[in-house]
């Protein structure tokens, strides 16, 4: 067995989401740990148990309590903190995040606050929101560099989300009054960070025409290697219903309903079509009321497992990433688009910005705006009659192999930590 490489730093990651659950951060840390390990970068995570999606303890993952000291299956060291059983609901989220976030704090103090344990650098990721302010206070208080992640432009999401619809309550008007105090602290925060990392050019740039010096981009990443299957004839597809899938989240961020009506449309001019939404999110309730209502050709069914995601894409004629078209989002692409890009399956991306720009560029597949029905009926339409092959450009795999590879992706992360790290500490007002 090779020795270990002695640690060029001791990176600590604050997070509201680790392994063993399952989702695009959770993804994104379970492929850098042990790349930066390899790099020689000692990981320490401070992290609730795992309770995404639902709020409530995974059935299966152990219970830890907060306090709890294991080691992750890439050795690194997880420290479990206390969470709050919530619902779906924005405000109950945000309060398990809340107490996430207060817990950190406290056994971070407790358990990193020795020289033999205490970080070079705090890494604290965003969402959620409060996990940021938790790594501000760890790297102020142990004296160590600090980095936010940002994976998705929140706060400014919450404005076009329309959670806050009505202002006319006292309540609503302390909670948009609440959002504008965020986003100051937070804009705050990241000017005054020793790195802020984005995982898309377009936000990088945002942050910048804010003052924000410091940014460095680190993609997400996949290691999907791309499907060994056949393209299906023209004629053998015109005989059988066209197929789409969709698997993620699914979210208000998503925009799925517009899916839901294409599908319809598609079905009522005359072609067979069948959609499968795999995942889960708070928008399914919603979403199987507006397929029972209009009769949609569509299913909402649970995530597969992951040795069953490659049939499914397998199954299907063309791969659906969606969005919804508020501003913010076309600063974000989504992690998914890397991994079904990788499949080599034809991509039919509802999705305007920089991951539109990614699909148009390597050819994946098509672009459609985002919540336009009506153009992804017609555009489904096309695909379903046409009398070539509906498949995806190569090219879009080998851009993913050469974009968003974990193996480089970690090591311009491990490169960034470790400059922090070696760098005189300095504590920022």
């Amino acid at each position: 067995m090779q020795p270990a490489p002695t640690a060029t730093a001791r990176v600590l990651l604050v997070t509201h989401y680790y392994h063993p659950e399952r989702g695009a951060p959770q993804r994104r840390w379970d492929a850098l740990v042990p790349r930066l390990a390899d790099a020689g970068i000692e990981v320490s995570v401070l992290a609730p148990p795992p309770h995404y999606p639902h709020g409530t303890l995974l059935a299966g993952a152990p219970a830890s309590r907060p306090g709890s000291v294991t080691r992750g299956r890439h050795g690194e060291r997880v420290v479990r903190v206390r969470y709050r059983e919530h619902s779906q609901r924005l405000l109950s989220r945000t309060a398990d995040q809340a107490v996430a976030a207060a817990s950190s704090v406290v056994q971070g103090l407790r358990r990193f606050g020795s020289r033999a344990h205490r970080p070079d650098v705090v890494v604290g990721t965003v969402p959620g929101i409060p996990s940021m302010f938790a790594a501000w206070v760890l790297a102020r208080l142990l004296r160590a560099r600090f980095v936010v992640e940002m994976r998705d432009a929140w706060p400014d999401l919450i404005a076009p989300s329309g959670i806050f619809r009505s202002a006319r309550s006292p309540r609503s008007r302390l909670r948009v009054a609440a959002t504008a105090v965020v986003h100051r602290v937070l804009s705050r925060l990241q000017a005054r960070a020793d790195a802020v990392v984005t995982t898309t050019e377009a936000f990088a740039q945002v942050l910048r025409e804010r003052g924000v010096e410091r940014v460095a981009v680190v993609r997400n990443g996949t290691a999907f290697a791309p499907l060994e299957c056949t393209p299906v004839p023209a004629a053998e597809r015109r005989a059988r219903p066209f197929r789409a899938v969709y698997a993620g989240t699914i979210g208000r961020a998503q925009g799925l309903e517009a899916v839901v009506r294409a599908a319809k449309r598609v079905a009522d001019a005359g072609q067979p079509i069948e959609v499968r939404l795999v995942g889960v999110g708070a928008e399914v309730p919603a979403l199987q009321a507006l397929v029972d209502l209009l009769d949609a050709p569509v299913t909402i069914e649970p995530p597969v497992p992951f040795d069953r995601v490659r049939d499914l894409y397998a199954w299907a004629d063309t791969l659906v990433v969606s969005l919804r078209d508020w501003l913010p989002l076309q600063w974000t692409v989504p992690s998914k688009l890397y991994e079904v890009m990788a499949s080599g399956v034809h991509v039919t991306a509802c999705v305007a910005g920089e991951a539109a720009d990614i699909v148009t560029d390597v050819g994946a597949g098509i672009v459609v705006p985002p919540g336009d029905a009506d153009a992804l009926a017609a555009a489904w339409r096309e695909l379903a009659a046409s009398p070539e092959p509906v498949v995806g450009d190569p090219a879009a795999a080998q851009w993913v192999a050469e974009n968003a590879d974990d193996d480089s992706l970690a090591d311009r992360y491990a490169r960034l930590l470790s400059r922090l790290a070696t760098r005189p500490t300095k504590v920022r007002a």
